[in-house]
């Protein structure tokens, strides 16, 4: 499968090495351009493109770049690319320590529906509750004992089951997390996020998830400041 990635950060940079290791074509971008990816493309053999190239690149766009970031994507960038073409959003909003208020999401948009707002793009939202460094070296065979799960939220069926399909490639069990609206339940501070746990317990943690957001994923007047210092 062809696979462009716009962002080559700790989970852009995972999914690269795993993906190109699983014998997909890779094409992967970020906002400092091709030349600044010449050693991830050596390391991986995906191919450095632009960020517009990554977006027309093939059959799957994940989407795995700042919260706060995602408005400065060009404008038509997904302009001419097929319907059939499925984009992954990966991120999270992390207010106090990176993106600042994001008012749409402080009032209550989902964060991945305020992203798919943003691209003009339906999107599927994955990757966003598991570390970086465990979805890099923790996927494991299918039936294994305490697979790790990941919740996968979209309102396409195709589109799902497509990331449905290549999260159990990864070596993660993949559990259908409901509708982009009800992807709150995978955001940061649920049940779900960052926890690593099997099916049963994503699919316990998904239905335990409470849709108020809690004080520390909510922008304050002094946001943002950093992971170190959150405002």
């Amino acid at each position: 499968m062809k696979i462009g990635i716009i962002g080559a950060g700790n989970i852009g940079g995972a999914l690269t090495r795993r993906f190109t290791a699983l014998g997909h074509e890779v094409f992967v971008a970020n906002s400092r351009g091709p030349e600044s990816l010449e050693d991830l493309a050596r390391e991986t053999g995906a191919k450095p493109v632009t960020v517009q190239e990554a977006a027309h690149a093939g059959e799957v766009v994940v989407v795995t770049i700042p919260e706060a970031r995602i408005p400065e994507l060009p404008k038509d960038l997904f302009d001419g690319v097929s319907d059939n073409v499925v984009v992954i959003d990966t991120g999270n909003y992390y207010p106090r320590e990176r993106d600042g208020r994001i008012e749409e999401i402080e009032g209550g948009m989902t964060e991945s529906r305020w992203v798919a707002h943003q691209l003009k793009r339906p999107v599927v939202k994955t990757f966003n509750n598991i570390y970086a460094k465990h979805l890099l070296e923790r996927g494991q065979p299918a039936g294994t004992p305490g697979r790790i799960a990941l919740p996968v939220a979209g309102d396409n069926p195709r589109a799902k089951a497509l990331v449905m399909r290549l999260v159990d490639e990864l070596g993660f069990d993949p559990v259908d997390a409901g509708s982009l609206d009800e992807s709150w339940r995978q955001q940061p501070g649920t049940p779900v996020y960052a926890t690593d746990f099997d099916a049963d317990g994503v699919r316990r943690g998904l239905s335990a998830a409470s849709e108020e957001r809690k004080p520390q994923w909510t922008g304050s007047s002094a946001s943002p400041g950093t992971f170190e210092k959150p405002a």
